[in-house]
């Protein structure tokens, strides 16, 4: 339960210092949160000292990245959606691939967070805002 609470706190912090720096007023900050988010499997499995984990964090990496640069040049919306799309992952990663790199905390953490910012970022693109978000 603790991990998810601060998921859904690091969230709040996120988007608040993000507007309150206006941060998120640059077309590529959410984007660029997606990749970052994306790219902590890869350390995992680094971590983990599996080569075969790493492979494959490495192609889901590359997919929501792709998802976060689609977003950033054409539709803002996919960012949101591909940072939700990331926490869903987050809660089903077990199911699909062995990295014991990942802390156990882990997926309740990083998938709270994930969903929390990528409402925020979809209610961001759905508001007309001109910028990335």
């Amino acid at each position: 339960m603790i991990p998810l609470l601060v998921g859904v706190l690091t969230a709040v912090a996120i988007a608040a210092l993000a507007k309150s720096t206006r941060f998120d007023q640059d077309r590529s900050f959410y984007p660029t949160v997606l990749v970052v988010i994306a790219s902590y499997y890869i350390l995992f499995a680094v971590m983990g000292g599996s080569r075969q984990a790493l492979a494959w964090e490495l192609v889901v990496a590359v997919a929501f990245s792709a998802v976060a640069i689609m977003g950033a040049l054409y539709l803002p919306l996919l960012v949101g959606v591909g940072i939700v799309a990331h926490g869903f992952f987050d809660l089903v990663h077990y199911t699909m691939m062995e990295n014991t790199g990942v802390p156990d905390w882990w997926p309740g953490f990083c998938g709270s967070l994930d969903v929390v910012l990528g409402l925020w970022v979809i209610g961001l693109s759905r508001s007309g805002r001109p910028a990335g978000c």
